[in-house]
């Protein structure tokens, strides 16, 4: 699958004019880290009663530790040196992970008792799933623009 998600992306190019199925595929790898890292300090903060804030910064941490991790991995892989990988990293996801953190949370936030309701409660996931769709949908023109410019996503292909 990594193949394919590369393929499509050195496809495209890196100026210029780029498909929405490629903005897509890069949004999707960022919404992949971002997801579990959101859902991890959500239920984290939700399970041991953390004050919402605290839940949000926590989950927000956890999204680009883990969007990072992801894309360092493929990075890491294809023979890069750690520091040049985290760099890489940094580069490619930061603007895509905090535009997407900065939505699903304030969606959450936003929906009446989503953020109060328990790890059993329909309402916390179907919050948290809904939140993670509208940032995946309003992110994506973001990602497809700073690819066509040779940032964000387009940045990781340039070491691979």
């Amino acid at each position: 699958m990594h193949h394919h998600a590369q393929r499509t992306h050195t496809d495209a190019p890196h100026t210029g004019t780029v498909t929405w199925r490629t903005a897509a595929q890069a949004t999707l790898h960022c919404l992949t880290g971002c997801a579990i890292g959101e859902v991890l300090g959500m239920v984290i903060g939700t399970s041991i009663g953390l004050q919402d804030a605290v839940t949000v910064v926590l989950s927000i941490a956890l999204a680009f530790v883990f969007g990072y991790t992801l894309t360092m991995r493929g990075v890491l892989r294809s023979g890069v040196p750690f520091r040049r990988a985290l760099t890489v990293a940094f580069a490619a996801d930061t603007v895509s992970i905090a535009v997407m953190e900065l939505v699903d949370n304030a969606v959450i936030v936003a929906l009446p008792g989503a953020m109060e309701a328990g790890l059993t409660s329909a309402l916390f996931w179907l919050a948290l799933a809904g939140s993670l769709a509208v940032a995946f949908v309003v992110t994506t023109p973001v990602n497809r623009a700073m690819i066509g410019r040779g940032k964000g996503h387009a940045v990781v292909h340039a070491v691979h």
